[in-house]
């Protein structure tokens, strides 16, 4: 069984900003983070511990002169409330995040209507719309409908919706009200474009593939879903321990995949924990418990890499290369 890690994977540098942001305070241990700042467990443990404290939404009560925005971004009417309640606000927010306000905002300014491609529930589509006074979210073909009348369309999207999703429902838009005009300025980020990238190649060379991240992280379940798309049997984990051995039965190549909130020492976990299992079948297959070969004497137990340009975890994991 190969163990093939995806070429673009793991915790983006808006999420590890913010983390920096939080740990490096000076103020950390009378910060409280308004919201998760990372869909991941060690690292709100990690936060826990260097005393930064965490509440559940921008409109929960506080018991610390300290704020802090988390990368979802927020409203500047929520911004400017905070501050009228004498809270000294750090903002942490994802300069991709910042670059889908000001584009909704140019849109707003030269008169379309604005409209959000997204989750209407998600922190980061609330904070898009937050300033506005009248705007649709749209999240299915079926939402088209509540936008007829409207003579001009400003389309802008959740920055962590797959392109491919996005672009069919611009189009969609375009087919519904074709006397309208619609304006789409693309505000899906960077990374999630690689990575929803680099699962649609994983996938189409795996029969199985791992995807590593919190269960409220929109991108890690859209990563899942590109993969099952792309013909692989997708499971999604939190950590190593989520990991269930019947779900590699019978495959020959693995995939492993994470979101944008998953830290490398998470994904090295869990590449370690496939690596054994992968270990495992081949002592079974073969009846040797040493490990050291099959009955040719070569080992055929190995990590493959989807990209060949790409640098491995383990030199990611060393500070070995940038940031995306």
């Amino acid at each position: 069984m190969d163990v093939i890690l995806a070429d673009s994977l793991g915790m983006c540098f808006g999420v590890r900003d913010a983390v920096q942001m939080a740990l490096s305070s000076p103020h950390r241990t009378e910060l409280t983070v308004l919201g998760e700042l990372v869909h991941n467990a060690d690292v709100l443990h990690r936060l826990e511990q260097a005393g930064v404290r965490t509440v559940g939404s921008v409109d929960a009560a506080v018991d610390t002169t300290h704020v802090m925005i988390t990368a979802h971004g927020a409203s500047r009417r929520v911004v400017d409330g905070l501050r009228a309640r004498g809270l000294q606000v750090r903002e942490a927010t994802c300069p991709l995040v910042a670059h889908a306000h000001r584009s909704l905002q140019r849109l707003v300014a030269r008169g379309y209507f604005p409209v959000v491609i997204g989750k209407p529930d998600h922190v980061e589509v609330r904070g898009l719309v937050g300033d506005l006074d009248g705007y649709e979210v749209i999240q299915s073909r079926e939402d088209i409908g509540r936008l007829a009348g409207r003579a001009r369309l400003g389309v802008v999207s959740q920055t962590t919706q797959p392109l491919d999703f996005v672009l069919e429902m611009v189009e969609a838009l375009r087919e519904a009200y074709p006397e309208a005009e619609v304006r789409f300025a693309d505000t899906v980020c960077q990374p999630t474009k690689e990575r929803q990238q680099a699962a649609r190649r994983l996938a189409s060379s795996c029969d199985v593939v791992i995807v590593v991240g919190g269960r409220n992280s929109n991108n890690t379940r859209q990563l899942v879903r590109t993969c099952e798309a792309g013909g692989a049997r997708a499971y999604q984990v939190e950590a190593a321990a989520d990991l269930r051995p019947q779900w590699l039965d019978g495959a020959e190549h693995v995939g492993l995949t994470a979101g944008t909130s998953t830290p490398d020492e998470t994904i090295q976990a869990v590449h370690q924990a496939l690596l054994q299992c992968a270990a495992d079948d081949f002592k079974v297959a073969f009846g040797n418990e040493s490990g050291r070969g099959g009955p040719d004497g070569k080992h055929n137990v190995h990590a493959l890499v989807a990209a060949p340009a790409a640098a491995p975890l383990s030199a990611r994991l060393l500070g070995g290369s940038p940031p995306e």
